[in-house]
């Protein structure tokens, strides 16, 4: 499966060797088991502002900026863009209430896959839509000594939130390499699809309550149940990795 998904890609992407030198971590739902807080926030919120959404959608929106996800719930049910001020008081309140349900929880299995990439001398990027400041400082309790500053790309970091590939070659930029000099690691469709669109090998984690078929058809080159699978696998992956013949 594993050398089937890598020869894929690189037919696709017309590359002869997958050679990865970084590994681009999505964050809520990758890193921290934070997206039922956030699903909860932005399902309440929408409710008081009248505004059409199902649980789900949030899972489905996932990586989208918060401007972008209430310009989308505007369309649906006014025909119309939110104003500036309406998308700064609606992410306001989503994001008060975000930060009174989350707890903070790494996502299990995550450790074990940055113990993976560390012992494998690769670099972690961060590369998320939240522009959640609290939670991207928990990274460094969480993960010591393992996202710096200047390897993050949040939602203030770009003019395009996923599934526009910009999050992701901002990305591979911070990281100095190339396309096919990376991993990115996703939980969400739109994620999924921007990683997919700037040209990078992609796994994905179905840690929500999506169908994998969801991730598949966004593009996803590898699937996995959770973090912690994905982290038993790793040896594996790099294995197959190192067996290809450029």
């Amino acid at each position: 499966m594993i050398q089937e998904a890598i020869s894929l890609y690189l037919e696709k992407q017309g590359h002869t060797l997958l050679s990865p030198r970084a590994v681009l971590f999505d964050m809520d739902g990758v890193l921290f088991d934070s997206m039922p807080f956030h699903a909860r926030a932005w399902k309440e919120v929408a409710n008081e502002h009248h505004l059409i959404s199902t649980l789900e959608d949030f899972y489905l929106f996932e990586g989208r900026t918060g401007a972008s996800t209430i310009n989308v719930l505007f369309r649906r049910t006014f025909g119309r863009e939110a104003t500036e001020e309406e998308k700064r008081e609606i992410y306001h309140q989503k994001s008060v209430r975000f930060h009174t349900y989350n707890n903070g929880n790494p996502m299990p299995g995550a450790a074990e896959v940055i113990a993976k990439v560390k012992e494998y001398a690769l670099l972690p990027v961060l590369v998320t839509g939240s522009g959640q400041r609290k939670l991207i400082d928990k990274l460094q309790e969480s993960y010591p000594n393992t996202f710096t500053v200047d390897k993050m790309v949040t939602g203030d970091s770009v003019k395009y939130g996923k599934p526009h590939p910009e999050p992701y070659l901002i990305g591979l930029e911070k990281a100095n390499a190339a396309a096919n000099e990376a991993f990115v690691i996703e939980n969400a469709p739109l994620g999924v699809e921007s990683a997919v669109k700037a040209g990078i090998f992609t796994i994905a984690v179905n840690t929500g309550p999506l169908p994998d078929k969801v991730l598949l058809d966004a593009g996803a080159h590898l699937l996995y149940p959770n973090m912690e699978s994905l982290a038993k696998d790793w040896d594996n992956i790099l294995k197959e990795i190192k067996n290809q013949k450029g």
